[in-house]
């Protein structure tokens, strides 16, 4: 089985997004506009809208139109667009523009484009796509793109559908025309998905930074908590770009909620803390999008978890000594991104080590052979360990070293039925001789144990070097 979601992303260590002019953080705004592509009985659908308005528990009408929830959305349009536009026409948003909604707001997209914002796709309509059949969300991305690029004068370069199915990356990577897709909560860095071969950049998205949760029930109550919020993850965020790990912030406003007064003292509030701060770079998500493809562009590379059983074998079915079963049975189990770094392929392949019998077992540990014993001689070793021996300087032997090795290999596996092991990078030719000396006296239980973390350590460091 092929495990399709990315557990691993970046890893502790995340790329440096080199943001322009070296900021600290990346602040980026994004006003969806979607009243006018709500769910309404006169926009043709079969019930009114019930997400993300002032009514908490809000249930649709099936067949009717819903008098309240449609003058909510109303007020977005009408009044809470203009507030947010006043507070941020000097910053690069990125709207999210619903293309029925924008089709219905001739004024606000004019201002909008007078602004410089970024105007990306939200879809044809604001509904919710999960039970929708692919053909048919396909052909509404292909409408929403035509609509929106006959609305505003140009096709958009971005992509949110929002209330998404499974299907909407992939519709989104086969539409073949933007720059990124904004369908994933899964980071705070953009990066590269691929899809039927071809990547595709994702620039994330957020539900926590985002004025939805006043419209939940255990989100935001006040303006105040709003701040809070906003503050907090950037201060965070920021304190992590000055440590040398800068990331994105994405922030999430609805006209009809953030446009509210009482919570748009909260934006303006935030905005002038972020603006205190040195090294903040505010951009549209296409101004990221664009900056993340010139400076980390797209780079192929072997992944194990999509090798076909013969060819991840053929690589990797020596890592643990002469045991091919070690790599078929990881093949043959659940493998995903997260078994594509060495750490977690080396976790993988431990974990079945451990699983196995323990004549299996045992049998690995046989499969090693001898420190600087007959095979090293003979230069009948395997590659890995030719290089892991010479490494140790077990390799240029003088005839004394070589005489102490061979009592003390034989005594060990006189003793203990199985070669002496250690990963030999890491110790040096005195470090493996001392303990060698040592594990002799050990009880054979305590040294099968050593041995086997040995194996799962030589494993470990011989996959750090096939996965550079």
């Amino acid at each position: 089985m092929r495990y399709s979601r990315d557990l691993r992303g970046y890893g502790e260590t995340t790329p440096d997004p080199q943001w322009p002019g070296g900021a600290r953080v990346a602040v980026q705004i994004v006003v969806n506009y979607e009243e006018g592509g709500e769910n309404s009985v006169e926009h043709g659908d079969a019930a009114s809208e019930a997400f993300l308005s002032e009514i908490i528990g809000a249930q649709p009408w099936p067949g009717q139109r819903h008098w309240n929830m449609e003058s909510i959305y109303d007020y977005g349009a009408r009044s809470g667009f203009w507030r947010l536009h006043r507070m941020l026409r000097d910053i690069p948003v990125t709207v999210y523009g619903v293309a029925t909604a924008l089709e219905r707001s001739p004024e606000q997209v004019a201002a909008m484009k007078a602004a410089g914002w970024e105007i990306a796709t939200h879809g044809l309509k604001w509904i919710d796509y999960r039970d929708v059949p692919r053909e048919v969300e396909a052909d509404h991305i292909a409408q929403a793109v035509a609509l929106h690029t006959a609305v505003t004068g140009e096709r958009p370069r971005g992509f949110y559908q929002g209330r998404c199915s499974m299907n909407t990356v992939a519709l989104g990577c086969e539409e073949g025309g933007f720059a990124y897709l904004s369908d994933t909560i899964a980071d705070e860095l953009p990066y590269w998905h691929v899809h039927n071969g071809k990547p595709q950049l994702m620039v994330p998205y957020t539900m926590d930074a985002n004025d939805m949760r006043f419209s939940s029930g255990q989100g935001f109550g006040t303006g105040t908590d709003f701040l809070d919020y906003l503050r907090d993850s950037f201060d965070v965020l920021y304190a992590e770009g000055a440590a040398g790990a800068p990331k994105m912030m994405s922030i999430g406003l609805h006209c009809r909620l953030a446009g509210r007064p009482g919570r748009a003292m909260a934006i303006q509030r935030f905005l002038d803390h972020a603006r205190a701060h040195h090294g903040v770079w505010f951009a549209s998500r296409l101004d990221i999008a664009r900056h993340w493809a010139e400076v980390h562009p797209y780079q192929s590379k072997a992944r194990p978890s999509q090798m076909d059983r013969e060819a991840f074998v053929q690589k990797f079915g020596g890592i643990y000594e002469h045991s091919p079963f070690i790599a078929e049975r990881v093949w043959d189990a659940e493998m995903g991104a997260v078994h594509d770094s060495p750490a977690g392929l080396a976790a993988r392949m431990a974990q079945v080590f451990r699983s196995a019998s323990d004549d299996e077992r045992l049998g690995v540990l046989r499969g090693h052979p001898d420190l600087a014993g007959k095979l090293a001689q003979a230069k009948r070793l395997t590659a890995d360990s030719t290089a892991e021996q010479a490494s140790a300087g077990l390799d240029s032997l003088t005839d004394d070293e070589r005489a102490t090795f061979t009592r003390l290999n034989d005594a060990y596996v006189a003793k203990h039925g199985f070669p002496f092991i250690i990963a030999v990078r890491d110790h040096d030719k005195a470090g493996i001789m001392a303990a060698m000396q040592a594990r002799i006296d050990n009880d054979t239980l305590t040294e099968r144990a050593e041995a086997e973390r040995q194996v799962m350590r030589i494993g470990e460091l011989r996959l750090n070097e096939a996965l550079k």
